[in-house]
């Protein structure tokens, strides 16, 4: 106990949680503002270049990170939005965008095309039906990317601590900088440790039915 109350009271802890909850919050927000409309085209126009496109998606998250991280360094730097939350949760939005598209086309294509004819008949645009039907349609689908993505930015230690110094610190790297010291510092990232795996486990239980629910509501088409 005597651990938990030197992290709150002798560290930055408090910070570095507000600062790890902004970046997972904004990546998330933005993969599902990106992946939807990416993610519906290319379920809906199926083609040689969609095709392509999905398979340059996954080669790119296959890659090593820090082949894309450490140009994310060299540009925040350029761009003066080094040790930023938001240069964290752009580069957490670049590396996890395709794991969403993927997930989300998939469960695009389990919504019959006849909807998008009946609504374009009833007059609405692509961009209407995808706002006024799809979307509505696709709960499952968007909780369960949703999930996905702020846990993979809320655990995310790499791309933090190449892109960040101070200000923008998260709670994995603050773990990581007081490993190797005093038995106080270990004893107080062990509490940090707890404290960061407590909230994914609850949010997991909770949300478990729903992961369920929609992984296997997208996964029979490809």
């Amino acid at each position: 106990m005597t651990a938990f109350v030197d992290l709150w009271q002798t560290t930055l802890f408090a910070d570095y949680l507000v600062n790890t909850l902004v970046v997972a919050v904004l990546s998330t927000i933005a993969a599902l503002v990106i992946g939807l409309p990416a993610a519906y085209a290319l379920s809906r126009f199926p083609s040689w270049v969609s095709a392509v496109l999905l398979v340059l998606a996954l080669v790119f998250r296959a890659l090593p990170r820090f082949a894309v991280v450490l140009p994310m360094y060299d540009l925040s730097r350029a761009l003066g939005v080094y040790d930023t939350t938001f240069a964290v949760a752009a580069a957490l939005v670049a590396i996890n965008q395709p794991f969403s598209i993927w997930l989300l086309r998939n469960f695009f294509a389990e919504i019959p095309k006849e909807l998008d004819e009946a609504a374009m008949l009833d007059g609405c645009s692509r961009l209407a039906t995808l706002r006024r039907v799809m979307i509505p349609l696709m709960g499952p689908g968007i909780l369960t990317a949703g999930i996905f993505v702020f846990l993979f930015a809320f655990q995310e230690y790499l791309t933090a601590n190449i892109l960040t110094d101070v200000s923008a610190r998260t709670v994995p790297v603050f773990i990581a900088t007081q490993l190797g010291q005093t038995l106080p510092m270990l004893q107080q990232a062990g509490a940090a440790a707890m404290l960061l795996t407590l909230p994914v486990v609850a949010f997991a239980f909770i949300a478990q039915r729903y992961l369920v629910a929609g992984l296997n509501s997208g996964s029979v088409k490809g």
